[in-house]
């Protein structure tokens, strides 16, 4: 086994050059899964009231979302956004944050039950509807890059998201959405995609259920240029 880190995009194929070139993009995927009874930040945080839960941390921390600056730079670096709604007694809500390349591909949305989270009230009560939003911030509805219907008496399944039309183009490349905190040095912007977890409860807070939150997406390669103009020979 090995571990590898690119700055990318990573491209496979035999025929690197010329009209017939048939390299392709790598799938690549973030991951998280939130277990709603570990509280501190951990191996399966689920996260907690105002926190969400970073991807492809080991183990799982506190998130930072930033303000989407819209590829605007500025000379102090991102703002960090104000912190998702605290829980509330008939509302709860948790998520994930994916840091990616800005321009990415999203391919799939995918949210898994392995069991169903239930809530904080005297007798542990299931949960009966999750809603979530797949945006570039703490979303309260319809998200820019994924629509999922609302799961009413969530099973144990696999549910899926959709793309409806601006979340299309947004999902073909994800925005730029801010700038590396570390001002002026690379990669200097980055995609930040939020999937928001509303939950409908009986009480505040949760005492126990596992998630796991999926995206699949490819990195896009900035500088492909065109059919008359790329620069083939030893780019890629």
């Amino acid at each position: 086994m090995a571990r590898s880190t690119f700055s990318g995009p990573i491209l496979s194929g035999q025929n690197r050059f010329g009209p017939i070139r048939d390299i392709g993009y790598t799938d690549l995927v973030q991951t998280a899964l939130l277990d709603f009874s570990v509280t501190s930040p951990g191996a399966n945080y689920g996260g907690g009231s105002g926190q969400f839960v970073a991807s492809n941390n080991i183990p799982n921390s506190n998130a930072v979302i930033y303000t989407p600056q819209s590829g605007v730079f500025s000379n102090s670096g991102p703002t960090k956004a104000s912190a998702p709604t605290a829980d509330a007694t008939n509302l709860v809500y948790r998520g994930v944050v994916f840091y990616v390349p800005y321009s990415c591909n999203i391919t799939d949305v995918i949210f898994d039950i392995g069991t169903i989270p239930k809530d904080n009230a005297g007798t542990p009560v299931a949960v009966s509807a999750i809603q979530p939003y797949v945006s570039n911030n703490f979303a309260t509805s319809t998200g820019v890059y994924a629509t999922f219907s609302n799961i009413s008496s969530p099973a144990a399944q696999r549910y899926t998201g959709t793309f409806v039309s601006s979340q299309l183009g947004n999902s073909n490349a994800t925005l730029q959405d801010f700038q590396n905190p570390n001002v002026g040095q690379d990669p200097a912007w980055f995609g930040q995609i939020v999937v928001t977890l509303a939950m409908t409860t009986t009480a505040a807070g949760l005492s126990s259920g596992q998630v796991e939150v999926t995206i699949r997406y490819n990195q896009n390669d900035m500088n492909i240029g065109n059919a008359t103009t790329y620069p083939y020979g030893n780019f890629d």
